[in-house]
């Protein structure tokens, strides 16, 4: 914002005083403001109106007996009108100074109002911060964000970028645009297509992505280069995606994991430090190898706020005599369980609704220990209590650090199974309980993920995580006769059990990347028509490269206190993609889709005019 002018005309012509910029020692001074009506009180004699911008509010006074002019405009006035408000700066009289209010020291005695334009009753209270539809809020989204939340999360999301630009810019790297049409190479998500006019039965797809791209930038001797980049994904949505976002995205060359981490940390760690309202929970952020993470806490994006940590006890349960677990340690399975501190007085009603939930993440069932002090001995209330001996219940209080008054819960099924299961369930029980210290922000890396995973329907390996991932050198060997014990040199960086972004160190030799593809099941054939244009960039001097894309609004997300992305973009979509304020997807008239080269057969149940 340029400086503004505090005029001593009657009217300031081509400038005006901001709602937020008045003191005390502008008083005396007279001033034009613009802005909304945020509210209005009539005291008979006296009307008050809080005018509101972006920058903040100033109360302005209509006192006939001053100006009856602006009095009688005043009398008109409604919330949400627009209004042009010239007068004098005064001293607020004494009891009335408002200390929550920047300007709350002083208030404009009108002299002249003007009304730049009504408005209607708005569908929702903007001055309050009260519960709205959803769907009403995005219908009206541009009433949406006059409202404080909003313009808070939207300012502070433009801070976050100008200082993430600054700290990259300052370590030499080049901001890039890259193209938003460009080739479908599927191996994510769905693309979003464009149909092509000018040949026909030919689509661009919208990126996933700048993946390749910064690949190429790498290629092409641009060592740094990093981008604020739009993507989209045709994927089903949650409070934690969009179909459209942005990443803060960029790649380096002559690189390897540490630098990747090095810079990621400190540019989180400066940033948090300045514009987050809590503390980071620890420095440098711990590091977990994939293995480890689900190991300990069940997932991949641990949230380290709270304990309830996840281990096996399928040892105490060697000789068991209880049918279940026997039967799951026979067929390779794991027995693991956490302990819930304090949690053994719990009534069998909150037990069984527990036991629901694990069945509802997957769990055959949940078997549950409440730990007790008896004579001195270490007792568990439980279902199969009968199958349990003293001995059993010792090693297994000792194994999960638990004791009496604790709640131990298990489950036996598959390892990665009940891996997940029990992830999902010490959330659960984190959030129920209370656990989590809201009073913090959580980092981790999780490093050294499989490179593969097996798709059972397909019946082939897939990349974990892109197929460009590097493998760790010492697993090279092993490419062949073992792709399920291949790590890849990757990483992701979490942060209070959000995953914020995802990093690699890249292939960059040919014959190494073809053989990623070969094991994918990609013939000869399928590779050149993908990724014939990456392969032969590789042949002309590829550095060694790697970088990271974190999510700018899953980021700021964080940074502002919310639980969904649509709280800090302006125009999100909602939970089924559709914009509701401007009604889209929607239908193409006849003539667009003969430009096109496109016919559209809609299934029988569909609406055809909604678009829906």
């Amino acid at each position: 914002m340029g400086e503004s002018i505090l005029s001593t005309e009657p009217r300031a012509v081509r400038r005006y005083t901001t709602c937020g910029e008045l003191r005390r020692q502008h008083i005396g001074r007279t001033v034009t403001l613009k802005g909304w009506v945020h509210r209005r009180r009539d005291h008979g004699r006296l009307i008050f109106l809080d005018l509101r911008d972006r920058y903040g509010i100033t109360q302005v006074v209509a006192n006939p007996a001053h100006s009856s002019a602006a009095h009688e405009v005043a009398e008109h006035v409604r919330a949400e009108y627009v209004l042009a408000v010239t007068g004098q700066v005064v001293a607020r009289p004494e009891g009335t100074i408002n200390p929550a209010l920047s300007t709350g020291e002083i208030e404009v005695l009108a002299d002249q109002i003007e009304i730049l334009n009504p408005a209607k009753t708005p569908p929702f209270p903007i001055a309050e911060e009260t519960d709205v539809d959803e769907s009403l809020r995005l219908e009206y989204r541009y009433l949406d964000l006059r409202r404080a939340r909003l313009q808070r999360n939207l300012l502070l999301r433009h801070q976050v970028v100008r200082f993430i630009r600054h700290y990259l810019e300052e370590r030499d790297f080049v901001e890039i645009e890259t193209p938003m049409l460009i080739k479908s190479t599927p191996e994510g998500a769905r693309d979003y297509v464009v149909p092509s006019r000018i040949f026909p039965g030919h689509f661009y797809a919208l990126p996933q992505s700048p993946q390749q791209l910064k690949q190429l930038l790498m290629v092409a001797g641009f060592d740094r280069y990093y981008q604020i980049a739009r993507c989209m994904r045709d994927e089903d949505l949650r409070a934690d995606r969009q179909p459209e976002f942005t990443q803060i995205d960029l790649e380096m060359s002559f690189v390897d994991v540490e630098d990747v981490l090095e810079l990621i940390e400190g540019l989180y760690t400066e940033m948090f430090e300045r514009f987050a309202s809590k503390p980071l929970q620890a420095k440098p952020f711990p590091r977990l190898t994939y293995e480890e993470a689900m190991r300990r806490y069940g997932s991949d994006k641990p949230d380290l706020r709270f304990g309830l940590e996840i281990d096996d006890v399928s040892s105490v349960f060697q000789n068991t005599s209880f049918g279940v677990f026997r039967s799951v340690l026979a067929e390779g399975g794991v027995i693991r369980g956490f302990a819930v501190p304090g949690f053994a007085d719990a009534p069998r009603s909150q037990l069984d609704q527990l036991t629901e939930i694990a069945r509802s993440f997957g769990a055959k069932g949940l078997v549950w220990l409440a730990l007790q002090q008896d004579s001195g001995r270490l007792i568990a209330r439980s279902p199969i209590a009968k199958f349990l001996n003293e001995d059993e219940i010792a090693t297994l209080a000792q194994r999960l650090q638990a004791g009496p008054g604790d709640l131990v819960l298990l489950v036996a099924d598959a390892e990665d199974t009940a891996a997940t299961i029990l992830g999902r369930l010490r959330l659960h029980v984190g959030r129920e309980r209370k656990l989590i210290d809201e009073s913090v922000h959580a980092f981790c890396w999780v490093i050294d993920p499989p490179l593969f995973e097996w798709n059972e329907e397909e019946q082939r390996w897939e990349a974990m995580h892109h197929p460009f991932t590097s493998p760790r050198d010492e697993d090279l060997p092993i490419l062949d006769s073992d792709p399920s014990k291949v790590r890849a040199k990757a990483y992701d960086l979490v942060a209070d059990g959000f995953e914020l972004g995802t990093g690699s160190i890249r292939i960059h030799r040919r014959e190494v990347q073809n053989k990623i593809f070969s094991i994918m099941g990609y013939d000869d054939t399928e590779i050149e028509r993908r990724f014939g244009h990456l392969l032969r960039a590789f042949e002309y001097g590829a550095p060694p490269h790697g970088g990271m894309a974190p999510g700018l609004d899953r980021t700021i997300m964080i940074l502002a206190g919310e639980s969904s992305l649509r709280e800090v973009i302006a125009f999100p979509k909602n939970q089924r993609a559709q914009d509701l304020m401007l009604g889209a997807p929607s239908p193409l008239a006849e003539r667009q889709l003969r430009e096109l080269h496109l016919r559209v057969v809609y299934p029988e149940d569909q609406d055809t005019t909604s678009g829906a």
